[in-house]
């Protein structure tokens, strides 16, 4: 059962909240981020991307990084920045997009939970990225930023969250990306006693998003119990930073594909063997978009196609063969384009929906690309299922929007 506990989070004073909060570290290079905190010392990349205080230029994984990390967290609590609650709580953090609200409940979650399998990953993580992370973690001995993680839905969790959002945020404000976040403090302490409990009832968490900031913040965690010949269990560093929404509240949206080239093959024969697996449809040169499982829409010299899967080329009782993005890269990209690692190829992209079936006609007109994939996302029910299961999803199959604000509360594991 998922074990979490409330913590005495650090976090910035109300009236400082919007100078602050950043988007995460992994959404932005060192350049965007350096634009973004121009002339605000007190934006949160000066802490989770340090190298904007160095010369354009400097390696994000360079020690003198590092070490600025420590010291822009040491002067943000110096400065009152980021003051230290008194005591211990939960917070409700909340997201507006496209007039759609999510809730999510800030926890700290349990190292033991994410070792022993108890919190479900969906995703192969990447060595390199686990232990950049782990050096943030460790140097800073604070998760500074959030993972993301859904649970199964909870009649008695959704009733907390609905009283405390009744009441007034303590942060209420939109980011420059037009998206809403509002967040409560829990301060009554037979509700924090509830949350704890029903989590307490809840067999698996499921990381949505964030592989390889909640494997850094466990891997640490578990390098400090095993350091420590006094450990008890109950330090806090057994815990790390997540926020939880029940499953119903998040949409995973499209994450496509875009490619170099036909392998050699001229837009005709490429269209004849698609049509071996998939009833081919042309659209004309108004955006289509796939309208349900197994609906692709391809764009390729100006036009749009409607690719839909055959019977017989997929297995819905697998829950990896029954994905889209499974279809698509056995079926087209591996066996007829010839790519066969997404993680490595050149003459693959990915482009999150958020940037619309727009930006994939863009970068096929301006000559870039040959041929564009959109694909229909893929359900909170097929993200569990996976986990359960014990699978891992293909490569960039998911993408969650909008993402975590960081800076809003972090946790420290001393």
């Amino acid at each position: 059962m998922a074990k979490v506990k409330p913590f005495r989070g650090i976090r910035p004073p109300r009236e400082m909240v919007t100078e602050v909060a950043s988007r995460p570290y992994d959404v932005l290079n060192s350049e965007e981020a350096r634009a973004e905190a121009k002339g605000n010392p007190r934006s949160l990349y000066h802490i989770i991307k340090p190298e904007i205080d160095f010369e354009p230029g400097t390696d994000e994984h360079d020690p003198r990084v590092y070490g600025r990390a420590v010291e822009n967290f040491k002067a943000f609590r110096d400065n009152g920045w980021l003051v230290q609650d008194d005591k211990e709580h939960y917070y409700i953090y909340a997201q507006t997009m496209d007039g759609r609200t999510q809730y999510g409940i800030v926890v700290a979650a349990n190292v033991d939970d994410y070792m022993e399998g108890r919190i479900k990953k969906h995703e192969l993580t990447r060595r390199d990225k686990e232990e950049d992370r782990m050096k943030h973690v460790r140097i800073n001995n604070a998760n500074i930023e959030p993972v993301f993680f859904a649970f199964p839905d909870n009649p008695v969790l959704e009733e907390i969250i609905r009283k405390v959002t009744a009441g007034p945020a303590e942060y209420d404000f939109t980011a420059p990306d037009g998206f809403g976040h509002h967040f409560w403090v829990i301060d009554d302490q037979a509700t924090i006693d509830a949350i704890t409990a029903e989590f307490g009832r809840i067999p698996n968490l499921y990381i949505a998003d964030g592989h390889h900031r909640s494997a850094a913040a466990a891997l640490v965690g578990n390098e400090k119990a095993k350091a420590n010949p006094d450990h008890r269990g109950d330090e806090e560093y057994n815990y790390f930073l997540a926020v939880a929404f029940p499953a119903s509240h998040l949409k995973i949206i499209d994450y496509n594909r875009v490619v170099r080239d036909l392998n050699g093959l001229s837009p005709a024969e490429f269209l004849y063997k698609l049509e071996q697996n998939f009833v081919v449809e042309d659209k004309g040169t108004e955006i289509y978009r796939p309208d349900a499982l197994h609906n692709f829409a391809l764009y390729l010299e100006g036009h749009w196609y409607s690719l839909t899967a055959r019977p017989g080329t997929y297995n819905d009782s697998d829950p990896i063969g029954v994905l889209d993005v499974t279809i698509s890269s056995d079926l087209i990209l591996r066996d007829i384009i010839g790519i066969t690692d997404l993680r490595t190829d050149k003459r693959i992209d990915f482009v999150g929906g958020i940037r619309g079936l727009e930006e994939l006609k863009r970068r096929v007109d301006s000559g870039e690309m040959a041929f564009a994939l959109a694909l229909y996302p893929v359900s909170m029910k097929q993200l569990m299922d996976i986990a359960d299961t014990g699978n891992i999803m293909p490569p960039k199959t998911t993408w969650f929007e909008p993402k975590l604000r960081s800076g809003l509360v972090i946790h420290s594991l001393e």
